[in-house]
């Protein structure tokens, strides 16, 4: 019991001086990187704990430098034994004191040495893009298996099948054996990602273990953003960030002719031997925005990390700026009605338009209207126009230049739709009617019915009923012979047009309804 509480005391007080050393750790690596780290830490029953404890030791130190989260460096934990288990995934720590914490809490596993159903485990649910807690799609990937290497099993396959999917694999033994099996696996070069040393002396290789996985991680990508007609946006991680230094930036049209020359002053490989500007960018600053560009032109551009503490590749992209565009370069029609559509466009440029003029008329041969409004106004309802017809609408944008710039579009006005059709007659016994239509409640306040027989003008005999707008039948009882039955549609300011039937009765009670 003594022995085990002293193990564990050896491995808190070495976490805790790998903690405080943090202010010394080699700042130049904080923003270099951007991947996904799985380490595979062998805990089986060939491992001691005083051996288990200079391995999590050495993780710390390992990864003390690097910056993690989301854009960043992202670690988990496998450990090794019997039954192997996932003690932390890509996503749980993205601070260096949670990591730090999480490190100091493992426990070994004991058991067998089953490295081949933790090398699945790691295929399936933590390498794999995709996963709730996986890796990350496009970016690299990563596996340090720490072993002593006793009977690390029949890891060869699993390990090829890893490779085959762009994992990256670097070895640390603690032992001296199965050194075929080990160089078998890892990825080249095998100098770099294959590390045998005694467990007391770990921290020797920290720096090159360290200096080959941010080989694979090295986040070296270049981004353009928020591209217009003449200026651009360019980002990168600030690799130079505690380091002193500075950014060059070097960006030029691209050479269509295909050449590649030498750099010369003023000329630049990566450009195709054209002309190119040159900048300079503080080593704290991250972006610049790139301006006075021409439109419509495509452009190389690299940056080039400068520094005497640490060597940086050279990042290189290319990009095209949007071409100009005049109004108007769109029209769309929409709220169409029967007699009325807005006409809509754009982009507006209130800086270089001085007025839009509209022109419609009605295909083939209508009359043709007009309407003109500001610069700043980007739509316009027509109105009066007539139902169920073909308009051309032509939009013209008058340019302070003097240029105009003129787009047409064909629309529609949808036809009326009648609010009144089939009026129907049914006589029911001897001197009452069934009176059925069809209708269209849209923008109307209800029916108006009347009814009179055709014998007399007796205005006693004329009756009139009002029906709510949802109303499509009714019963009309007590009718005189040959009555005259009209429903008209009764709209806001008038009653429009209706239709009106006679219903002739006859001794027999039979009847019969028409359309006069």
């Amino acid at each position: 019991m003594d022995s085990h509480m002293l193990t564990w005391m050896m491995m808190m007080m070495m976490m805790m001086v790998v903690v405080c050393s943090q202010n010394s750790a080699p700042e130049g690596v904080l923003n270099c990187c951007e991947g996904d780290v799985l380490f595979l830490l062998d805990s089986s029953g060939s491992v001691t704990s005083y051996e288990h404890a200079r391995m999590l030791s050495f993780l710390s130190e390992l990864l003390l430098p690097f910056s993690l989260g989301r854009d960043q460096v992202r670690v988990g934990l496998l450990q090794v034994g019997t039954k192997p288990r996932l003690e932390f995934g890509f996503n749980r720590h993205s601070t260096q004191s949670g990591l730090q914490g999480a490190l100091t809490n493992i426990r070994p596993l004991r058991g067998d040495t089953n490295t081949v159903d933790a090398l699945k485990m790691a295929k399936e649910w933590v390498l794999r893009p995709g996963t709730s807690d996986g890796a990350r799609e496009g970016l690299p990937r990563v596996l340090v298996w720490l072993t002593d290497g006793v009977k690390p099993g029949d890891v060869i396959g699993p390990m090829a099948e890893l490779r085959e999917e762009g994992v990256a694999v670097l070895v640390v033994s603690t032992g001296h054996s199965n050194y075929k099996v080990l160089r078998e696996v890892v990825t080249p070069p095998v100098e770099n990602h294959l590390h045998f040393v005694d467990i007391d002396d770990m921290g020797i290789i920290t720096k090159d273990l360290r200096d080959a996985i941010i080989e694979i991680i090295k986040a070296e990508r270049l981004h353009v953003r928020d591209v217009s007609t003449d200026s651009a946006s360019l980002h990168w991680r600030p690799v130079l960030s505690g380091l002193s230094g500075h950014y060059e930036i070097r960006f030029g049209e691209t050479s269509t002719g295909g050449g590649g020359g030498g750099g010369g002053s003023g000329t630049s490989p990566s450009t195709g031997g054209s002309q190119y500007q040159r900048l300079i960018q503080s080593a704290q600053l991250n972006s610049i925005r790139l301006t006075d560009l021409k439109p419509d032109t495509t452009y190389s551009v690299s940056l080039i990390p400068e520094s005497n503490e640490i060597t940086f590749n050279t990042l290189s992209t290319t990009f095209t700026t949007k071409p100009v565009v005049e109004s108007p370069a769109v029209v769309t029609v929409s709220e169409s009605g029967e007699t009325s559509v807005r006409v809509s466009w754009g982009p507006l440029q209130p800086d270089t338009v001085t007025s839009y003029y509209i022109e419609y008329s009605a295909l083939p041969r209508g009359n043709l209207q007009t309407v003109t409004v500001g610069r700043t106004q980007n739509s316009t309802l027509l109105r009066n126009l007539l139902p169920g017809t073909i308009y051309l609408v032509t939009v013209t944008a008058r340019h302070a230049s003097g240029k105009q710039k003129s787009m047409s579009v064909k629309v529609c006005t949808q036809e009326v739709t009648p609010a009144l059709d089939d009026l129907q007659l049914t006589t029911v016994g001897s001197a009452s009617v069934q009176v059925d239509w069809r209708g269209s409640a849209a923008g109307l306040r209800g029916y108006w019915l009347t009814w009179e027989g055709q014998q007399s003008s007796a205005a006693s005999q004329r009756s009139s009923l009002y029906l709510p707008p949802d109303s499509l039948s009714t019963r009309l009882t007590h009718l005189p012979p040959y009555a005259r039955v009209c429903v008209s549609p009764i709209y806001r300011t008038a009653r429009g047009d209706g239709l009106c039937c006679t219903a002739q009765f006859h001794s027999d009670a039979l009847g019969y309804g028409f359309q006069s």
